[in-house]
């Protein structure tokens, strides 16, 4: 038994490390086990009293940056949205993490993208310098091609290379009130977009289906395609009929914001706490114990799978 609880304690990581080496010795088929757990560190776990929990979270990885695609249907049926639009890349450029960002709108038209040369929103910038690019963004486009879009601009407009960089995030934010009409299927869209960027997160701001959507009656008009691109990398999918977009615009800012927290399922007993950084043990960190979470004094790496496993009564 001490020897089963011994390996379970391991194999969720909630000691400093321990083995056990098991000797089986026959005697008159009579087996008998022998176990010696060795700890390392300089001392020996708590008494193993309570139960066993770990929380856990994927880092995102967007430490080194994150480029910002806000692709917008420029047609006519989104006149009445602009300024709903407006009030949500405020909400969003606000939230963003304090790492460093890029942020640039283009139109949802590929004839119209290869053409855009505006120098992205940075750090510092605010709503009324996203104001003035919204302004400089062609309008004029009036195809609802947002696949085609981000490809043709990244692949065809020269500008694009300037500001774009290989080794950051990419966020694609889709802002649209028709469905995406790109010859490309969805798979090859997301097939050439993990190519090219080896993290990628999405949102969408679109009509939902009927049966979801606070003003949407036409299926014809849902973005199913944009809906099943964002879902396919858990992003935030909101209905772009409702009045306020802030909780789902303050949604899609967090989940490229590098965990620096994490809060506990359950009130720990405090020794017992461990934290491992894809399967590594890790030390940066301290107990907040008013707030119940794990603070950490360096970042895990971005991509990295951290599990914080402990005790609790």
């Amino acid at each position: 038994m001490e020897l089963f609880k011994c390996f379970l304690f391991c194999l969720v990581g909630l000691t400093t490390a321990c083995s056990s080496d098991v000797a089986i010795v026959e005697q008159e088929d009579i087996y008998i086990t022998v176990t010696q757990t060795v700890y390392v560190g300089d001392t020996a776990p708590p008494e193993e009293v309570g139960e066993v929990w770990v929380d856990s979270f994927d880092q995102p990885d967007t430490t080194d940056g994150v480029d910002i695609l806000v692709v917008i249907d420029t047609s006519c049926s989104m006149g009445d949205n602009e300024a709903q639009l407006l009030d949500g890349i405020a909400t969003f450029m606000s939230n963003l993490p304090s790492a460093d960002w890029r942020l640039n709108m283009i139109p949802a038209s590929p004839d119209k993208v290869v053409t855009e040369q505006q120098f992205p929103l940075v750090p510092g910038d605010d709503i009324v310098d996203a104001q003035q690019m919204y302004d400089g963004m062609t309008h004029t486009g009036t195809l609802e091609e947002g696949f085609q879009s981000v490809q043709d601009y990244i692949l065809s407009n020269p500008y694009a290379s300037t500001w774009l960089r290989w080794d950051a995030a990419l966020l694609i934010v889709f802002v649209s009130d028709e469905e995406e009409q790109s010859d490309m299927s969805v798979d090859d869209f997301t097939d050439w977009l993990n190519g090219y960027r080896s993290s990628v997160f999405m949102s969408s701001i679109i009509n939902l289906d009927p049966k979801k959507s606070l003003c949407n009656t036409s299926s014809y008009n849902t973005g199913y395609r944009y809906e099943e691109a964002t879902l396919m990398y858990s992003g935030v999918v909101m209905d772009i009929c409702s009045k306020d977009w802030t909780d789902g615009v303050r949604d899609a800012s967090d989940s490229i914001d590098p965990i620096s927290e994490w809060g506990l399922t359950y009130v720990p007993i405090k020794e017992s706490i461990v934290v491992f950084v894809d399967g590594v043990p890790f030390m940066d960190w301290n107990y907040d114990p008013i707030g119940n979470k794990v603070l950490f004094t360096v970042l895990p790496d971005g991509g990295s799978l951290v599990e914080i496993g402990y005790r609790y009564l």
